[in-house]
């Protein structure tokens, strides 16, 4: 039974105050020796590790006829980025968008069987989490010989682990099982996978399956996931005691429709299948003083050519309509049209109706047979042999880290070993994490150092900022670390559009070609614009001012996000000069 122990010493606490007072300062490390834990497999990657690690040269014929490497993705052991224990090294993943395929045999075939399996790793996506996995397999006995032949094909017993499929994430346990009549071997999936969170924090996965067929999957020593392998995977152990007979088809006098057509009804001799929805109502009398000579809409009375408008650069000005102020005293202006009514005699097209057929014979379905291949295993948690460890992933990320791989039958031992580096660890990245955030009270700016209250705009733009730096790498989890700032930014957003939309909502449907000038500050808005119709002179204005106007506040924030000149946004000085405007 081989063992590649390390033991984190009690130095690692005392450091831990050092590292407290300066995230960023060369504080002293914790130092970090190889553990005395005993297991069927104990892996921490010293010096050694090449004696046990087998990279995949694993080839696959291209299209036309020649090779090349399936898995190019390379490997290192090297210490984290951000390196925490003096000498704690780990097995990384370092190609962006590669396969990457590793594999280290037991000394001896681990059999779980009427035992506690336990297995145990650590996983830091040091980049953060994308597309890709961090899943570790235990491998059937016969790759030991071949291990620059891995791939996905090679045999294992047990899959688990973190899959980032995007979209989507999941913790997986899937483990293959072989029918004992016909001995073809089945994966057996979660049937409710679990979702982890990834960021670039060091993460520490168990799984934990007991001889009653229980299980239970940890991260970060917290629960997230239990339950039975008789109950919840899918397709489940067990198989049914009846199957469909695959030799049995439905007979071809089989009547499947459940209601056919009246074949005795007929159109009644009265149905008008022409009358009309809708008919004019005799009894409506025009309103008294109805004024039919005038028109909905007149000039604008009161507006006046622009000084800068140039009649050769923007073609011939045209006044404004407003609704005619005799109209609004009026019941109503032009011709006069009698209004529609529900029409009495309206049937709609006539159409035979549904009667249940006597021929029908219900929904068809194969005849049961005894299932041949029916069997009962009461123990799943007699895995199949377990000869190594493998992973074999595929990312979009690079510099995937693993630790600290335990494989055996005791759950302290797993704890212990968890407590020697996952504990420390954990505990360093939480401190400096912890003296990284801005205080609360005075909720600075991550990147500006400038509160809000000093500067609220540049305050939003660095939150901003900060939020779009994260979704780049985890768009799920920038929202879960920061939800009041993604929330906001999709509100502005929305708002923006809406603002754009009810421009073009209000310019639209020109009839015209003339082009108009509109000119606030140094802003030329040109359009083409001859409005059909248009409110009076002040209320125009206000109409203008309440669609673009109103969410100001909202529009000076993204002006203040994502403008980094100093002049002012177009919107705003639109607000302003149309509100100065509505003074005068």
């Amino acid at each position: 039974m081989r063992s590649t122990p390390k033991s984190t010493t009690l130095l690692a606490f005392a450091a831990l105050g050092s590292v407290a007072v300066s995230a960023t300062d060369s504080a002293p490390r914790p130092a970090f020796t190889s553990t005395s834990i005993q297991a069927p497999f104990v892996e921490q990657f010293t010096d050694d590790w090449t004696e046990r690690w087998t990279p995949s040269e694993a080839t696959k014929k291209t299209p036309v006829g020649g090779e090349t490497f399936s898995y190019v993705g390379k490997w290192s052991v090297e210490e984290p980025a951000a390196a925490l224990i003096e000498g704690d090294r780990g097995l990384v993943a370092k190609t962006k968008a590669a396969h990457h395929a590793i594999s280290a045999a037991f000394d001896k075939v681990l059999n779980p069987k009427g035992k506690t399996l336990v297995v145990q790793y650590e996983a830091k996506f040091q980049k953060g989490g994308n597309c890709g996995g961090g899943y570790i397999k235990l491998l059937e006995p016969g790759f030991e010989k071949e291990g620059q032949d891995y791939n996905d094909k090679t045999p294992w017993t047990i899959m688990f682990g973190p899959d980032m499929t995007c979209p989507g994430s999941k913790v997986h346990f899937i483990f293959r099982h072989e029918n004992p009549i016909n001995h073809e071997v089945e994966e057996k999936h979660l049937s409710a996978p679990l979702t982890p969170f990834i960021d670039d924090q060091t993460k520490l996965y168990t799984l934990i399956v007991e001889p009653d067929n229980s299980y239970q999957i940890l991260v970060d020593e917290e629960e997230i996931g239990s339950g039975s392998l008789l109950e919840n995977f899918t397709p489940a152990v067990n198989p049914p005691t009846e199957i469909d007979d695959p030799e049995d088809t439905k007979p071809a006098t089989w009547v499947d429709a459940a209601e056919i057509v009246d074949p005795e009804a007929s159109k009644p001799a009265d149905w008008d299948e022409d009358a009309p929805y809708s008919i004019p109502d005799e009894d409506a009398e025009k309103p008294e003083g109805w004024l039919d000579d005038e028109p909905t809409t007149v000039a604008d009375p009161d507006a006046e050519k622009p000084e800068e408008w140039d009649d050769e650069e923007d073609g011939d000005w045209i006044a404004p309509v407003i609704s005619n102020p005799k109209c609004e005293e009026a019941p109503g202006c032009g011709e006069w049209v009698r209004p529609t009514k529900a029409n009495p005699d309206y049937k709609g097209k006539w159409s035979a109706p549904m009667i249940p057929n006597p021929e029908y014979k219900g929904v068809w379905a194969p005849r049961k047979i005894a299932n041949p291949n029916y069997f009962v295993d009461e123990s799943p948690s007699d895995f199949r042999p377990i000869a190594g460890v493998g992973f074999e992933i595929w990312s979009m990320t690079e510099d995937i880290l693993f630790d600290n791989i335990y494989v055996g039958h005791s759950k302290e031992d797993a704890k212990a070993l968890a407590a020697e580096s996952f504990v420390i660890k954990h505990a360093l990245e939480k401190t400096i994490k912890e003296a990284e955030k801005p205080a609360d009270d005075a909720t600075t700016a991550p990147s500006s150092g400038k509160t809000f209250a000093e500067d609220p705009i540049e305050w939003l733009r660095a939150q901003a900022f900060e939020f779009i730096a994260l979704a780049q790498a985890d768009p799920v989890g920038a929202f879960k670390a920061k939800p009041e700032t993604g929330a906001v930014l999709v509100a502005v957003l929305l708002t923006f559009f809406g603002s754009v939309g009810a421009l073009f909502g209000l310019v639209g449907g020109s009839s015209s070609k003339k082009p108009v000038k509109v000119s606030f500050f140094h802003s030329n808005l040109r359009i083409f614009y001859s409005p059909p119709l248009a409110p009076r002179r002040s209320g125009y204005r206000v109409a203008w001012y309440i669609f673009f106007c109103f969410p100001l506040p909202l529009h000076l924030i993204v002006a203040g996000i994502f403008t980094l000149s100093s002049s002012p946004p177009p919107l705003s000085s639109f607000c302003v000069a149309l509100s100065s405007h509505l003074i005068t």
